[in-house]
Parts: structure tokens; C-alpha cells; sequence
């Protein structure tokens, strides 16, 4: 399944991925790129649920990027590699 997956969103992992300079990956990165996205959709779906008056004042484009920028973070944390968590956080 995993692999189906990455299949589905290698065009994004493929972005992370490609570079063949060196990174420093540490453990933790993975936890703070897995709770930044966990965040930022929290922020994108759940916000307009408990402030519905946010919707008519042109919420839409905070949550339009708020929630992709969440969802390239869980893609990426979930199914990418080290190199690409790395790059991701702009550790080099």
C-alpha cells in the first residue's frame, strides 16, 4: 500500500527528492515536520468549523494554503525519505 502511494505523489516527493547534495537528517525532523502539517490543518479545516463568520471574510485563500501546505508536510513525512524530510526543513 505504502508503495502504491508513493507512486500516487511521487511528482511531489520527486521535488524533495532529486537532489543529490548532502543533508543532515536527525530522528526528530520527521516528528517536527509530521506536527508543523498536523498544525497547519488544524488551522485550514478545523478553524472554519468553530468561526464560521471567517468563511465570508475571504478565509478561503488562508485555507487553501494553509491546506496544501499541509498536505505536501504529511505526504512528505509520512511517505518520503530521509533526504527529503531533510530538504524540507532546509537542513543541508
Amino acid at each position: 500500500m505504502k508503495n502504491q502511494l508513493k507512486n500516487i505523489f511521487s511528482p511531489i516527493l520527486n521535488i524533495f527528492e532529486k537532489n543529490n547534495n548532502e543533508f543532515v537528517y536527525r530522528s526528530l525532523n520527521r516528528k517536527i515536520v509530521l506536527f508543523i502539517s498536523s498544525v497547519f490543518f488544524l488551522l485550514a479545516f478545523a478553524l472554519p468549523v468553530f468561526l464560521p463568520q471567517l468563511i465570508e471574510m475571504g478565509f478561503w485563500f488562508v485555507m487553501l494554503v494553509f491546506g496544501s501546505l499541509s498536505l505536501v508536510g504529511l505526504i512528505v513525512g509520512l511517505l518520503g525519505s530521509d533526504k527529503a524530510v531533510a530538504k524540507l526543513l532546509g537542513s543541508r
